[in-house]
């Protein structure tokens, strides 16, 4: 079938994990909307945003990959950022108003590294104010461009990697894993401020989601010049690829039965807890399930005709 399928045209359930490549200057939303339509797929999201000044791996979850989404936004991120030195702006990024202008004092790499220190390992952080975290039903920015400044209790975040590449005359480049939650705004702007100058985010790249490889990432040019749906699918991840750190149990085609009806089952070598992936003894992904006492007990499944 191609993609030049009438509007009107039922939606197709489509099943699996895609790696956009995310475009500047559109949001997420945006983004997966429009590769909602190109796959004309009746179901999708994303797993965390990415700013519209960003560009970058955004895992884009279709039909029963849905299910497992979570798994990707607790996940542990990778980015590439560069930081211009001397502007502060509302957003600390470069679509923000600026807030203040100072000189640059001179810096050496070493300098910047171990500035750089205060944001290495378990830290505490006070989300922006452009956040899109919720206050009394509102997310955080539509207050900020009111005006309106609200108190956000500090979150414990974890920045396993902070390594400093580059120095270009006032910008200065870096690159950074962190655990879930972690605002690379915030540290860029709190970073300016103990160099004593200012800083905000002029450019931000998401590298890596997980596990998931940078060289898996397809970008939003490549998508339109494909007219045909059996070729976008073949760009598509397993559901499964977003579990795979989780243990694997594989159940005989009865057991398989027993399980989908939700009944817990008697599985020998498993866990003794904790959650697992199931499959059948073919490689057919089942869901996840639970070790509980010997047995497994269903926790989230697929429907039973998915893939």
């Amino acid at each position: 079938m191609t993609r030049s399928t009438p509007q009107r045209s039922p939606k197709r359930v489509v099943n699996g994990i895609l790696l956009l490549d995310k475009p500047t200057d559109i949001s997420s939303n945006h983004a997966l909307q429009k590769v909602k339509r190109l796959f004309n797929a009746k179901k999708a999201g994303h797993t965390g945003s990415l700013d519209p000044l960003a560009t970058g791996m955004l895992p884009i979850c279709f039909g029963e990959a849905t299910k497992f989404s979570q798994f990707l936004l607790d996940s542990d991120k990778t980015y590439r950022v560069a930081a211009k030195l001397g502007v502060r702006t509302t957003t600390s990024d470069a679509e923000g108003e600026v807030v203040s202008t100072r000189a640059v004092p001179d810096l050496t790499m070493t300098m910047i590294d171990k500035a750089c220190d205060q944001f290495r390992g378990e830290i505490d952080q006070v989300p922006s104010m452009y956040s899109a975290l919720k206050y009394q039903g509102q997310p955080l920015y539509k207050y900020a461009r009111q005006g309106i400044t609200v108190e956000r209790p500090s979150r414990r975040i974890t920045v396993y990697q902070l390594d400093v590449t580059d120095i270009q005359q006032d910008q200065i480049f870096f690159d950074l894993r962190c655990s879930k939650g972690t605002y690379v705004r915030t540290i860029v702007d709190d970073l300016g401020e103990l160099l004593g100058c200012g800083a905000h985010v002029a450019s931000l790249r998401r590298l890596h989601v997980a596990h998931y490889p940078i060289d898996a990432m397809v970008d939003m040019e490549s998508l339109e010049k494909i007219d045909n749906f059996e070729k976008l699918d073949q760009l598509l991840l397993p559901v499964s690829s977003c579990v795979i750190t989780l243990p694997e149990v594989q159940l005989t085609e009865s057991t398989a039965f027993y399980l989908r009806q939700g009944q817990s089952v008697f599985v020998p070598n498993i866990p003794s807890s904790g959650t697992v992936r199931l499959f059948t003894k073919n490689g057919i992904f089942l869901g996840l399930g639970e070790c509980i006492d010997g047995k497994v007990t269903p926790r989230r499944l697929l429907a039973t005709n998915s893939s």
